[in-house]
């Protein structure tokens, strides 16, 4: 078995969650347009539901309050980011590759 370093892992792990958000996208595309008897399947049913939730929208405030330094403040993150590795040729073998002279042709012989 082969053992993953953390950074391959991590890098691996986010490339399947990608995937799986991707793949979730196109099923709730799917389901949202497809009939009722579409949408239950042998163990799961999907029920489609509309709902709206009010959000806090700082762009409709007033703008002397929007700009002022005193309603805003500093959040700290970690972020990681992951940069694939460019692979590596192997070394040259020490007199690779070998060149070889052609012998020179002597018209008098």
């Amino acid at each position: 078995m082969h053992r993953l370093t953390p950074a391959d892992e991590l890098a691996e792990i986010r490339a399947e969650i990608a995937r799986l958000q991707q793949r979730e996208a196109q099923l709730k595309d799917r389901l949202a347009q497809a009939p009722l008897s579409a949408r239950t399947g042998r163990w799961n049913r999907v029920e489609v539901e509309e709902v709206v939730t009010p959000v806090f929208d700082p762009a409709l405030l007033p703008a002397h309050i929007r700009d002022d330094p005193a309603y805003r403040r500093d959040l700290t993150e970690l972020v990681l980011n992951i940069e694939p590795i460019p692979a590596k040729a192997a070394p040259p073998r020490p007199g690779w590759p070998i060149r070889r002279t052609l012998p020179l042709l002597n018209p008098l012989h």
